[in-house]
């Protein structure tokens, strides 16, 4: 979308693609301080803070869906509604950076945390990695994608989007054998603190994938076999 906030294009071809995603009446500017930390850890990666489709019906910013009078019943429907539109941008970005979906990593705050988490349960894989922070899935996955790795974060004290959510998704997501961790921030409140963009760069370098442990053992008792 031309919207969207440009904060790293590498000089040559980028070999990863880091998409950030927005909360409900908020901008790009609002995923800057924590794309900027991407882009020192990441020189080599393409990073996009990127626009929700609409402008947002409360009076500022952007929304991929309206948040006004939403309860569980029509929660939903009107992610379904949005969600194809989602997955468009992403696929955009990545045809026009040309980077594929296993070097792609979803990262979303509240509303785009939502939309990201709904989107890695796509049966084809969109992407290698998803971030969701301060955000819930509206129905939990019966599986997941094998080498899709989410990770999710949350504040405590988050009066918006409770805690809970994310322990809840945790244990089902560990239950259905998903590659996930969990990481529920003290006195956090939802918001994007350096704490929260702290522990995001730790997951991105410190968490090895399950797809990967697979593959090592794969080629470790293949050679045992020879």
């Amino acid at each position: 979308m031309s919207d969207a906030l440009f904060i790293q294009r590498p000089a040559g071809a980028a070999q990863q693609l880091f998409l950030l995603f927005h909360g409900v009446s908020g901008t790009p500017g609002d995923m800057q301080a924590l794309g900027e930390r991407l882009a020192q850890a990441f020189p080599q990666a393409a990073i996009v803070a990127v626009a929700a489709a609409f402008p947002c019906d409360q009076g500022r910013g952007r929304q991929w869906f309206s948040v006004q009078g939403i309860d569980d019943a029509n929660r939903p429907e009107r992610v379904a509604q949005a969600l194809p539109l989602f997955l468009a941008e992403v696929q955009r970005w990545q045809a026009q950076l040309g980077v594929p979906a296993a070097a792609t990593a979803l990262i979303g705050f509240s509303q785009g945390a939502i939309l990201a988490l709904e989107a890695s349960k796509q049966t084809e894989l969109l992407a290698a990695r998803v971030i969701g922070i301060a955000g819930r899935f509206i129905t939990l996955p019966e599986k997941m994608h094998t080498h899709c790795t989410v990770h999710l974060i949350h504040g405590k004290s988050d009066a918006v989007m409770p805690y809970g959510l994310t322990v809840q998704a945790a244990e089902h997501l560990v239950a259905v054998g998903a590659d996930v961790t969990a990481d529920v921030l003290p006195f956090v409140r939802h918001e994007l603190p350096g704490e929260v963009i702290d522990m995001v760069l730790e997951r991105l370098q410190g968490h090895i994938p399950q797809a990967r442990w697979r593959e090592a053992l794969a080629a470790e008792a293949l050679a045992q076999g020879r």
